[in-house]
């Protein structure tokens, strides 16, 4: 075969970036568009020894659960890679992505996943549901200036104010900044020379308050003048404001510094120029053990502000919550650890039935959010600290941090972690396993390096009891999944062996020193 020769293939699975795949003459194929069930025409783009990538040309037979998509870009937007895919097929291939990841990575059994792992928690209305949406912004062909997003694995812009999974409000605003560029002649920055103003736009809205946040990136350096009042950040700033404020729920309106030539979207010097600096937002919990999922109690509010983490999709954030508070198994006598804590949205969950949480996060401002947030909803029991979990943990339990340091702090009832994509680091993982809570809830964004944490920490002296997904994301590939994993009797010697192993493997890693 050579590059651009064509040829018939059915498509049998997705991919990590929701390609569909293939196999032809023994050759594994990836093919963007392809929807398993598919029967296609594809030419070959890209051929290696054992696999190749080709585009779809043609489809000859198409799937039962392909369905013509709402957004007329959706194959070449990087946005929302399989929304020509049936979502109740969607739920299907990502239940089994967990599954399948559980078994390959983790090393756990078909039968003990089958037996574990609840079906994954679905939307209502799998559209309209993120409540952040970060747009860039460039030029076209005829130097207008643009707002999209980019095509998938490029900074290529594919222009739209229309998409399907934004909140309704966000095509309004981007129009409302495209028209003004336009007629103020106010430039987009370009990567490629690092000239122009304005990199992104980030726009946030508080689906339970019905408040709208604005937030543009600009490439301009931070100054003031002598009174120490700061410059009009961009031109003709009061014309964009006053338009920007005739849509219904703004509130906050800011610039984002960002000078640098990075992939990074967001510097960390935020100006607000109307407005509040933040938003807000509520959550409430819900009990999942009975059908349509009811509120209950009373909901927590949430300051959110352009650099805070906060989960994209309320609805479902509200059932990935629910599911780790209802893991935790809280009485209100226990202590809790929560790694990676954001604004302190799981951290003040937990505080309501616990003795006392301590969280952990990275962002100084988050951890600010945090503590005004615990305040916000009259909580007390709830204490943050600012640092890497990674290093935090290990710092406070071998007393290298100042302040107080209980037994229940040292040996929790419960750790909840909710990492980033890479999952959790070595050190954070085996300080856990020295800690021995009785009680470990993982939420995840990956279910491949939760298999990964898993295996560790089974080997450690611990067993999964639970595990469930939550799609944050449809018509996307990624998928949120929820762990319980409870202390085995024998903790202490695993703990043990698993240190010696730690250090074997490290004296090999290192040249035997």
């Amino acid at each position: 075969m050579k590059k651009n020769d064509e040829f018939e293939i059915d498509i049998t699975d997705i991919g990590n970036d929701g390609e569909g795949i293939g196999k032809y003459e023994g050759m594994t194929f990836f093919i963007k568009g392809g929807v398993p069930g598919d029967r296609i025409l594809a030419g070959a783009t890209k051929l290696k020894k054992t696999y190749g990538y080709a585009r779809l040309v043609k489809v000859i037979k198409a799937s039962p659960f392909r369905v013509i998509p709402k957004c007329p870009i959706s194959e070449k937007c990087g946005g929302c890679q399989i929304q020509s895919l049936s979502y109740e097929k969607q739920l299907e291939l990502k239940e089994r992505k967990i599954t399948e990841n559980l078994i390959r990575i983790g090393g756990f059994s078909p039968e003990f996943i089958k037996e574990h792992m609840s079906p994954i928690v679905g939307m209502e209305e799998p559209f309209h549901y993120r409540n952040k949406a970060q747009y860039p912004i460039g030029t076209d062909k005829e130097n207008q200036p643009i707002a999209g997003f980019y095509a998938g694995r490029t900074h290529s812009i594919i222009p739209n104010t229309r998409c399907y999974l934004g909140a309704e409000e966000n095509e309004e605003i981007l129009n409302i900044l495209l028209s003004y560029m336009k007629e103020y002649k106010v430039e987009a920055y370009d990567e490629a020379t690092g000239k122009g103003l304005i990199r992104h736009v980030l726009i946030r809205k508080g689906f339970t308050s019905k408040e709208l946040m604005v937030c543009l990136v600009i490439n301009k350096d931070a100054k003031k003048d002598k009174k120490g009042i700061e410059n009009t950040w961009i031109p003709k700033q009061e014309q964009l404001i006053e338009e920007l404020t005739h849509v219904p729920g703004m509130k906050s309106i800011s610039v984002n510094i960002n000078t640098e030539n990075t992939n990074v979207i967001m510097g960390d010097e935020v100006h607000t120029i109307w407005g509040e600096p933040t938003i807000t937002d509520a959550i409430h919990v819900r009990d999942m053990q009975k059908e349509g999922y009811p509120f209950t109690g009373d909901a927590l509010t949430f300051k959110i502000s352009p650099l805070s983490f906060y989960q994209v999709n309320p609805v479902q954030t509200e059932k990935l919550y629910s599911l780790a508070f209802e893991y935790a198994g809280l009485t209100g006598n226990e202590t809790v650890w929560d790694l990676y804590c954001g604004i302190g949205t799981i951290s003040l969950f937990m505080a309501r039935s616990a003795k006392q949480v301590y969280g952990v996060e990275i962002v100084p401002q988050a951890i600010d959010d945090a503590r005004e947030n615990a305040e916000r909803n009259g909580i007390e029991n709830a204490k943050f600290f600012v640092g890497k979990a990674e290093e935090v943990l290990p710092a406070f339990y071998e007393g290298k941090l100042d302040g107080e340091r209980s037994d229940d702090m040292l040996h929790p009832d419960v750790i909840v972690v909710d990492p980033p994509r890479k999952g959790c680091d070595e050190a954070c993982l085996s300080t856990m396993l020295k800690m021995q809570p009785d009680r470990i809830v993982y939420v995840s964004c990956d279910s491949a390096t939760l298999a990964r944490d898993l295996k560790i920490l089974c080997e450690g002296g611990y067993q999964i009891k639970k595990i469930r997904g939550v799609d944050q994301f449809g018509h996307t590939v990624h998928v949120e999944c929820v762990a319980l994993l409870q202390r085995m009797s024998n903790t202490r010697e695993k703990v043990i062996t698993l240190d010696v192993e730690m250090e074997d493997y490290h004296r090999i890693v290192n040249g035997g020193k």
